[in-house]
């Protein structure tokens, strides 16, 4: 089964794992997960059993986390995520109307995939950046912050290069 992880990916997650007391391998659930997603750009079952297998837990026990927390993708997307803050505290500082003009110049709605293959669209809750909305999350590490209709514009070229 840990032939579906990369030597690579193992030996990140092993990393991983020395953070932690031998006997909560568990532990390093999250970044296991992060770390697989990196190698294969979304968490097939099969990936999620690969970790469940290396970190030793029931794979039932991975699935509850990829499933809870919106930055694993349990299907295949787009060559980017954007993940647009629309918590009440953006939504109120112009996240609503960044998403709709960004669902309008993709030619999507949240959960889905531009035509081009380039952009998947999500909906994200709280970024932790309140005061500089509207914020986005690129590609799960890269926060976008005062993104006026300009801004996400040249955001949206970028990716497309």
């Amino acid at each position: 089964m840990t032939a579906r992880l990369s030597p690579a990916s193992l030996a990140r997650i092993e990393r991983e794992l020395a953070k932690y007391p031998p006997d909560q391998r568990q532990s390093a659930v999250m970044s296991a997960l992060a770390i697989a997603q990196d190698e294969h750009g979304w968490l097939s079952d099969e990936v999620m059993e690969a970790v469940a297998q290396v970190l030793g837990m029931p794979p039932v026990a991975v699935y509850e986390v990829a499933t809870f927390y919106n930055m694993y993708d349990l299907k295949p997307g787009g060559r980017h995520k954007v993940t647009v803050c629309t918590n009440l505290p953006c939504a109120l500082s112009g996240g609503v109307e960044a998403a709709e003009h960004l669902k309008r110049r993709l030619g999507i709605g949240f959960g889905e995939t531009s035509a081009d293959g380039c952009v998947t669209l999500k909906e994200g809750e709280c970024l932790g950046a309140c005061g500089d909305a509207p914020v986005m999350l690129v590609d799960n590490k890269r926060v976008c912050s005062f993104m006026s209709h300009d801004r996400l514009d040249a955001l949206v070229e970028e990716l497309k290069k």
